[in-house]
């Protein structure tokens, strides 16, 4: 998470709590005039639409408030999903044996995407076994990691 994600996270923590829901997580990609603020809640019976209606609206209202963004931005408003993503050294500990989609910011042996069971976080590293290999990417170097449902 970098720098304004965690400002934000920071500020909009305690308005989503106090609705009775957790910040899952956040992205915030700045793209000049198409910026865009996803956030991701956990509430414990699930999301529905009409949460994400009533947190986007209180979240929108302190935003305008506080204007975190000076540019203009989308806000939305989610729940993690079924293929979520993983935000937190929590996220990973509590999703052991789940199978992960791990995305890089630098390549490493020569790719930047790797998907296998999610069989550790240590030391700021994330443990992936990927068929009889075990890798260990720091976390920094970690761009995205993403659930992968399993189908039966």
């Amino acid at each position: 998470m970098n720098r304004k994600e965690q400002e934000l996270q920071d500020l909009l923590a305690p308005t989503v709590c106090a609705l009775g829901f957790e910040v899952w997580g956040l992205e915030y990609i700045a793209q000049g005039k198409h910026s865009v603020l996803r956030v991701f809640i956990e509430g414990p019976e699930g999301i529905s639409v009409d949460d994400c209606a009533s947190v986007s609206r209180e979240i929108s209202a302190l935003l305008d408030v506080e204007d975190p963004i000076s540019n203009n931005y989308t806000l939305e408003v989610s729940s993690p999903g079924i293929d979520r993503l993983l935000f937190k050294p929590e996220q990973y500990r509590s999703n052991l044996g789940e199978l992960l989609e791990l995305r890089l910011n630098f390549p490493f042996e020569g790719q930047r995407k790797f998907q296998g069971l999610l069989s550790g976080y240590e030391n700021n590293e994330v443990v992936l076994k990927v068929d009889d290999n075990e890798y260990f990417f720091p976390v920094e170097n970690v761009k995205s990691a993403r659930i992968k449902p399993r189908y039966q």
